[in-house]
């Protein structure tokens, strides 16, 4: 019998449905760490204020913070109870905790500085006597975002967002505190290895650690090839 095949019906039909959850949630964690990355990496990059150091460090916390702290600090910001939370539930009808968008937004928070840290490198990396030619020739703050300042940063930017939706489809702690394990609505791909070793299922835990192995080698071999041509542009 083929090690790697499981032994029941339905096996492989549970393994393709966490993935599907797991690519939307890592998806969706992405394109808001994309907006929130690069509007907040090109401020950090090119703005002096008060303070800055202190927010680029607040900013870089999840990086270093344990998923279950950030998960934590989640449920009493958006929890039927949290300021935010009630706020949605209340006036919106929104409730976050136990669905996949709240897996969604705490992968996004998890995954978050690595599009950060990318973008504000790109962006710092863009020669700024091409930001004064672009100003000499009457280009706005805005024009020169978009057709000088961005051309030039996207691959690192991109760099960095592939890094975050591998590490989004990774996430675990802050996921299962704030969305849980229910299986076809939160439970992950990261989260149905976990019940399924602790079912004693290891068979469907092996598969669902080579396809999450396999998506995640795919993506850091892409975001590799874009890094090295990103760090080779001048300062």
């Amino acid at each position: 019998m083929n090690h790697w095949a499981p032994t029941w019906p339905g096996a492989w039909g549970d393994a393709w449905v966490a993935l599907a959850l797991s690519l939307k949630v890592a998806g969706c964690a992405t394109a808001i760490d994309l907006v929130l990355g690069v509007t907040l990496g090109q401020v950090l990059a090119r703005r002096r204020f008060p303070g800055r150091d202190l927010l680029d460090a607040i900013l870089t916390l999840p990086l270093v913070l344990p998923p279950t702290v950030l998960g934590y600090y989640l449920l009493v910001l958006v929890g039927r109870r949290g300021a935010l939370g009630a706020w949605l539930h209340d006036s919106l009808g929104v409730e976050l905790i136990f669905t996949w968008q709240g897996a969604a937004l705490a992968a996004a928070l998890v995954a978050f500085p690595l599009v950060l840290k990318s973008a504000r490198a790109a962006f710092e990396g863009v020669d700024p006597q091409l930001l004064r030619a672009g100003r000499v020739l009457g280009l706005g703050e805005w024009a020169l975002f978009f057709r000088v300042s961005l051309p030039l940063a996207w691959r690192g930017i991109l760099a960095g967002v592939l890094l975050a939706f591998a590490r989004a489809m990774g996430e675990f702690g802050a996921t299962l505190m704030v969305a849980g394990s229910i299986p076809g609505r939160t439970q992950t791909l990261s989260l149905a290895v976990y019940e399924a070793v602790q079912a004693g299922q290891d068979d469907l835990a092996q598969l669902l650690v080579l396809i999450i192995s396999v998506v995640c080698v795919l993506v850091l071999v892409l975001a590799g090839r874009l890094l090295p041509r990103a760090a080779r542009r001048p300062a």
